[in-house]
Formats: structure tokens, C-alpha cells, sequence
């Protein structure tokens, strides 16, 4: 799994509970997914179509830094699936503890917001992670 991106933990990001907003994890790991995936494809025009169950491990406290990170599972024709990892970080001791982890399916879209096809070159480099017979 690649680190993509690392975010730390602030007041500002708590709920109610004096943990980390799930919301805010969401929001941080689909923000990092989507680097990803216009990362992988070479352009910008990627949107998240679907986000899979996310359960949350462990709660974050203030001061805890947030490693993010993500592998490509799938390619398809105008989809990709990232399968994302958020795990705190303890600077005192660098052990890092599994908080959720999700996978997360973008499309490529054209300026109307229809499906485009990745470009060939891409899909082929990912072409063993491809699913025989799936259409997208």
C-alpha cells in the first residue's frame, strides 16, 4: 500500500465524543482516494461513484496524525476500485494503529458527466487487475 496522504488530528475535527469526526475521516480518505485516482489516470475528471461499508476501529484523539493510505484492486473501462487504509499515527512510539479501511470506485467522467474510458495505455499497465465479463 502506498502512503498517498497524512492529516492530524484538531479540535476543530472532533464531534461530540472528543473523537474524530467520522465524517471528517470520510471526507479525508475519498479527498485522498481522489488524488489517487487522477494519479493513476492522468487526469483530473475522476468522481467517487461508490464508497463500500466503512467500520471504525478505533477512535483519534487530538495530536494524532492520520496516515492515509491506498492500492488500486481494480481496473476497469471507465472505472477504477482503490481499496484505502486510515491508520493513526503515535509519533512517540511511530506505531501505527488500523483506525478504518474501505475500497472506493471512481469513474472517469467527460464534461457532461457522462463515462469516458480510461485511456488504453493506462488500463493496460492494470489490465491483470481487470474482471473478465464486468462491465462498468
Amino acid at each position: 500500500m502506498e502512503l498517498i496522504t497524512q492529516k492530524v488530528c484538531m479540535t476543530r475535527d472532533l464531534g461530540v465524543h472528543g473523537n474524530l469526526f467520522g465524517g471528517n475521516m470520510l471526507s479525508w480518505i475519498d479527498e485522498a482516494a481522489g488524488l489517487q485516482a487522477a494519479k493513476i489516470c492522468r487526469t483530473p475528471s475522476m468522481v467517487t461513484l461508490k464508497m463500500e461499508e466503512v467500520i471504525f476501529k478505533r477512535p483519534v484523539k487530538v495530536g494524532f496524525i492520520i496516515n492515509i493510505y491506498g492500492k488500486i484492486t481494480r481496473m476497469g473501462n471507465s472505472s477504477l476500485t482503490l481499496f484505502m487504509e486510515a491508520r493513526k499515527h503515535n509519533v512517540r512510539t511511530a506505531e501505527e494503529t488500523l483506525v478504518c479501511s474501505t475500497s472506493i470506485v471512481f469513474v472517469r467522467i467527460d464534461k457532461s458527466g457522462n463515462p469516458r474510458p480510461i485511456d488504453a495505455n493506462i488500463k493496460a499497465k492494470y489490465n491483470h487487475l481487470s474482471i473478465k465479463n464486468k462491465k462498468d
